[in-house]
């Protein structure tokens, strides 16, 4: 017997749906919860900081900004244990950002390599992050010194953690979990929810500068400027690149000279700043 196409052949695979575009609440929301619980909360808490620090009697350069303190100072193992405890905490963020980027699968996305995040090009990440960190920090720790000359700028101390065997492994942790958390948050998520809603290139720079500079604040005017410089730059490495890593190194680079040099040089030479 005579087989007809429709009765001995398999039947053909079922269409493919196309991608479908995230829905532009959808974008919106996620973009405020991600920076409700990060950088956004840290902006607000900067403004708030700030205008105590400039209504306190005194200069700024006679009040300080303390980065990595130390909690339970006479207790090292408690002590170490909240460092880790901050240190982890603080990049749950990221983990949300990972998750909704990774969500985009259904509608045609990715995960973290949307925006870059991944060991794919190491060679290039690392070189070009120290480039940038050799610039940026350099021109970074000038204009530092000159605004807390001028008094513009509080005294940054980037460390008063106890001298134990841990300290700078906890430092070095530290300035990685800042570079991961804010290049992931107000470069690459930032940027792609932004260009997700139509926003301009120009629009979404002005932002993400102006949103990193203010959650720096609670330095003094020299953080917040130095900062916005920072996210123009930032901003502009990652159009071109189209990835995150590179400005994670080149953040790391910066953060652990900053740490750990303060740790190294505070009281030991004259032109630190200090307390």
């Amino acid at each position: 017997m005579r087989l007809t196409r429709d009765e001995g052949a398999a039947a053909d695979p079922p269409a493919r749906e196309a991608p479908r575009a995230l829905p532009a609440r959808a974008l919106r929301h996620e973009l405020l919860l991600v920076l409700g619980v990060s950088l956004g909360a840290s902006a607000v808490r900067a403004l708030v900081s700030f205008a105590g620090t400039v209504t306190r009697p005194g200069g700024l350069g006679d009040q300080a900004a303390n980065l990595n303190t130390s909690r339970a100072p006479d207790r090292p193992w408690l002590d170490l244990a909240w460092q880790l405890v901050s240190i982890s905490t603080a990049l749950v963020p990221v983990l949300l950002v990972a998750h909704l980027l990774l969500r985009e699968r259904g509608y045609g996305g990715g995960g973290m390599r949307l925006i870059g995040f991944d060991l794919a090009r190491p060679r290039f990440d690392l070189a070009w992050g120290a480039v940038v960190a050799a610039g940026i920090g350099g021109s970074g720790l000038a204009l530092y010194l000159g605004a807390h000359a001028a008094g513009a700028n509080l005294t940054v101390v980037p460390e008063s953690l106890p001298e134990v065997w841990w300290k700078y492994p906890v430092l070095i942790a530290s300035a990685i979990q800042n570079s991961v958390v804010e290049e992931v948050i107000v470069v690459g998520f930032l940027l792609r929810r932004l260009d997700q809603l139509g926003w301009s290139a120009t629009g979404s720079l002005v932002v993400s500068a102006l949103l990193r500079g203010t959650y720096h604040l609670y330095q003094g005017i020299g953080g917040f400027f130095g900062n916005v410089a920072m996210g123009v730059i930032f901003v502009w490495l990652y159009r071109r690149w189209g990835r995150v890593m590179p400005l994670v190194v080149a953040h790391a680079l910066i953060d652990i000279v900053a740490f750990v040099g303060y740790g190294l040089l505070a009281g030991r030479v004259d032109w630190l700043p200090t307390l």
